[in-house]
């Protein structure tokens, strides 16, 4: 089953069984991969959703730092509910060890000799990662073995 139709399934779910915070949160995710593909004349498949997926969180987490900053605990709190809802969708992440695999097995395809093949190693480990890894950590990662 595509994540598109698990999305829509769950909002039927949600709606027969009158959870409003889950079906707002699933409506608000709706939206934004409707809005996209509007914008960009496509049809989303799972990557682009979850593409879509990694920046609502990312605005639902840095809208988390600035309630607790103004201690808006009631906001705060239904931000960290719509995280925990959009995360269901999300890949499961890899492991640290995983990473590294897959960072070493890159350098090697694209034999990176330095910082100034950094590009092509992220362009290789881009596609295996998005979703499943925090793409600021990985590529801190590449840059202390390419370093080395």
């Amino acid at each position: 089953m595509s994540l598109k139709q698990r999305i829509a399934d769950d909002m039927k779910a949600a709606m027969r069984a009158g959870d409003t915070q889950r079906r707002d949160t699933i409506r608000l995710l709706q939206a934004s991969i409707k809005q996209r593909e509007v914008d960009e004349r496509i049809v989303c498949d799972d990557a682009t959703i979850i593409v879509v997926l990694e920046k609502m969180l990312k605005q639902r987490k840095d809208s988390i730092s600035q309630y607790a900053a103004a201690k808006r605990d009631d906001l705060a709190q239904k931000e960290r509910d719509e995280v925990a809802i959009l995360s269901a969708y999300m890949p499961q992440a890899l492991s640290d060890s995983e990473i590294d695999v897959l960072i070493v097995e890159a350098l090697l395809v694209t034999e990176a000799k330095g910082m100034q093949d950094m590009g092509k190693v992220m362009a290789q480990l881009k596609p295996k990662l998005i979703g499943r890894a925090d793409m600021a950590k990985v590529s801190t990662l590449i840059k202390e073995k390419l370093v080395s």
